[in-house]
């Protein structure tokens, strides 16, 4: 199958894509850096030069690897976080969420993409019983007002872009290589960066379009739905 990796040297495209060359996937994988270009192709995927906020170069990339599914690790985030600068950090990252989403969506439909499968975040459900589940409020208090806005935005576009199956994968707290957590996690709605790769890829074949939980299992969010519908295991890691 042809897949559009978009933001695929993220924390999570990289183990992406060699989870999409290793089970026979034709890909291509989009960077905003002409320097990354040599780390996509060495995982076995086609490059393509793009930054999301570009609507006719994103446009220009889909339509030229005519893919079949587009899956969306697009970020705005840095390698470590300055406490000082995180309301900037998140203002961009939502920033990216409700353009860069907006532009894909768009570059797909244009290109008769059938099936979108695009990353989002579960903590940011509203205070209440635990575990949370997919129909839970989310938490639009003023100091989570601009995630939300980025989160909504996403999501929204995702699951209701006409002619398009939309899936979006509420991830946890990521930790493993290249998160800021790494490999000491603390608290509890985490996910591994591996596991994460590992449900998009299912998401690529399986599951009704839809939200799914996907995280540990250790009691922050039901992921039953996730497990039943794509064989999400949170306890997959990379060989």
């Amino acid at each position: 199958m042809k897949v559009f990796v978009a933001g695929a040297t993220g924390v999570i495209g990289l183990p992406l894509l060699r989870l999409l060359r290793d089970a026979g996937h034709a890909v291509t994988g989009t960077t905003r850096s002409q320097a990354k270009v040599g780390t996509i192709k060495a995982l076995g995927a086609r490059a393509a030069v793009a930054d999301a906020f570009d609507a006719a170069a994103l446009n220009a990339a889909v339509l030229a690897a005519r893919p079949e599914v587009v899956i969306h690790q697009l970020t705005d985030l840095p390698d470590t976080l300055d406490p000082a600068e995180r309301a900037a950090v998140m203002a961009r990252n939502a920033r990216l969420r409700i353009e860069g989403t907006r532009n894909l969506m768009a570059a797909a439909q244009a290109a008769g993409v059938r099936r979108v499968v695009a990353q989002s975040i579960a903590f940011v459900y509203a205070a209440g019983p635990q575990p949370h589940r997919e129909g839970d409020p989310l938490d639009r208090s003023e100091a989570q007002r601009v995630t939300i806005e980025g989160v909504e935005a996403l999501e929204r576009a995702t699951l209701n872009t006409p002619g398009i199956d939309g899936v979006v994968l509420r991830y946890g707290r990521l930790h493993g290589p290249g998160t800021w957590s790494g490999d000491r996690p603390q608290g509890t709605g985490i996910l591994h960066v591996d596991a994460a790769a590992q449900a998009a890829l299912l998401a690529v074949t399986l599951g009704a379009p839809g939200i799914y939980n996907v995280a540990e299992d250790d009691g922050a969010y039901a992921i039953g739905k996730a497990r039943r519908e794509l064989g999400f295991d949170p306890a997959f890691r990379m060989l």
